[in-house]
């Protein structure tokens, strides 16, 4: 039986754009002390939803791509770039709406469905973004990206078998793909199997294509296992060294709690059981 302790945690932290990273500094202000990527219109450079973001080189990505997409609002590269700034800006509808008129233009990309599907699902719009998904699919020429993006969309509804389904056919087509592995690292952290997920995430972070939100889930899979030593050696390379320390700190808290909350219950379980 799942611990659903850890489901609503990791409920509560993951999950808001299909899958985005169950970060350690949700809470915490991480935007401003997380170790920074690069990021911006210059060249036609892409954003990683992956990659750590300072809130002002968002806000300037939102600025430039902005600027492109005003000029080219039909280039489907500047739209998927628009949007996804959008999206890291947390400014989910005006994404939606840049993904749905990019999908109206590109009906057969699915590159765009997959994206369109996952700010769909950011937004709540389960269903909606599974059509778009799956009518971007078609069992003679499967694509990862939409397998995967499915997946995700499936562990949020709560039906996590058929997620991990989908992961192992994505898998099948693109072996140790990392942003698939991270997502069936997380479907098992979500039904409490943390042994399970620290082994996927651990194959996830040994990928060289694997970035920071592969590590930091690692991190927080370990920390919710009670393994802060090795939890903050694996946050202290993504985050500057206070913001691993608060986090790790957050989650020992977090646990504490939850222990205490164990204990209650065993003890009301052994009174009705004496009575």
């Amino acid at each position: 039986m799942p611990n659903l302790s850890i489901r609503s945690f990791a409920n509560s932290l993951a999950l808001r754009s299909a899958l985005v990273p169950i970060v350690l500094a949700v809470g915490l202000a991480a935007c401003s002390t997380t170790k920074k990527s690069s990021v911006g219109a210059h060249g036609g450079a892409a954003i990683s939803q992956g990659a750590s973001y300072s809130s002002e080189q968002i806000r300037q990505a939102v600025q430039q791509w902005g600027n492109k997409y005003e000029a080219s609002p039909d280039d489907r590269n500047v739209a998927l770039n628009y949007a996804a700034a959008l999206r890291l800006n947390d400014q989910i509808d005006q994404a939606v709406a840049v993904l749905r008129k990019a999908m109206i233009k590109h009906t057969k990309d699915r590159e765009v469905a997959a994206a369109y599907g996952k700010a769909l699902a950011a937004k709540g719009q389960f269903d909606e973004a599974l059509r778009v998904i799956r009518s971007a699919h078609t069992d003679d020429r499967p694509d990862w990206r939409l397998l995967s993006a499915e997946g995700a969309i499936l562990d949020q509804i709560g039906k996590n078998a058929e997620a991990r389904r989908q992961y192992g056919q994505a898998l099948k087509i693109v072996p140790n793909e990392p942003s698939v592995l991270n997502n069936f690292g997380l479907s098992y952290a979500l039904t409490g199997d943390l042994t399970q997920a620290e082994k996927v995430l651990r194959q996830a972070a040994a990928q060289p294509g694997a970035d920071s939100r592969v590590r930091q889930n690692l991190a927080l899979v370990l920390g919710l296992q009670g393994k802060f030593q090795e939890a903050e050696r694996v946050a202290l390379n993504e985050l500057e060294p206070a913001q691993a320390e608060a986090n790790i700190a957050y989650l020992r808290g977090m646990l504490s709690q939850r222990n205490t909350w164990n204990d209650i219950k065993a003890q009301d379980k052994k009174k009705k059981n004496r009575s």
